[in-house]
């Protein structure tokens, strides 16, 4: 994949994480964690993980949820589980 197709990507996933915070797209940083930025406790990180795999229709097992704590480590894991990298 490009640099440009997976910034598109990446932006692709700012937004839909933005939506689930109910915050603005600018808010989300990076690297910024998710739980001292916004607050994001369990049930929270479930639904951007259910809201990812619909749009992208893949299959994220549960296990990478810890894992999945800014930006940059949902876009990887979603690259990895989308055949994208």
């Amino acid at each position: 994949m490009s640099e440009n197709a997976m910034q598109t990507r990446v932006e692709e996933i700012r937004e839909i994480i933005a939506d689930v915070l109910e915050v603005e797209p600018e808010e989300v940083s990076e690297t910024g964690l998710f739980s001292e930025e916004h607050d994001v406790d369990s049930l929270r990180a479930i639904e951007i993980l259910a809201r990812i795999e619909k749009v992208y229709k893949i299959d994220i097992p549960q296990e990478e949820l810890p894992k999945m704590v800014c930006l940059k480590a949902v876009c990887e894991i979603v690259a990895e589980y989308a055949g994208w990298v």
